[in-house]
Parts: structure tokens; C-alpha cells; sequence
């Protein structure tokens, strides 16, 4: 128990920001978030635009 205790006493005593100056920078997600909705709402206009079209032709085919 007190070996587990000392290593996570050492493990947050070294987390200090003042070690992390060589750290990677993270990119931000907003890129790809925008690019993702674009492409999602391509596909949703898509599928909208064939779905209307096939109903249209169903009506064309069925005269009421």
C-alpha cells in the first residue's frame, strides 16, 4: 500500500507543467469537426434528393 502511495506521490510530482515543455502540440478538432459535418450533410442532401425522386416517380407510375 505505502509503495503504491509513493509511486503515485512521484508519478503527480513530476506531472508539473514545468517538465512539459518539450510536449507535442495537439491539434484542434475544429477541422475535422467542420469537414465531418460537411460531409454528413452531403450525404443526408443526397439521400434526400433520391428519396424525393423516387417518390415522384411512384406518383407518376400510380394514377389515383
Amino acid at each position: 500500500m505505502a509503495f503504491r502511495f509513493l509511486v503515485a506521490l512521484i508519478a503527480l510530482a513530476t506531472a508539473a507543467p514545468a517538465w512539459a515543455h518539450d510536449s507535442t502540440a495537439v491539434p484542434e478538432g475544429s477541422h475535422v469537426t467542420l469537414f465531418a459535418l460537411g460531409l454528413l450533410g452531403v450525404i443526408i442532401g443526397r439521400r434526400a434528393s433520391i428519396s424525393s425522386q423516387r417518390r415522384t416517380r411512384t406518383k407518376d407510375r400510380d394514377p389515383d
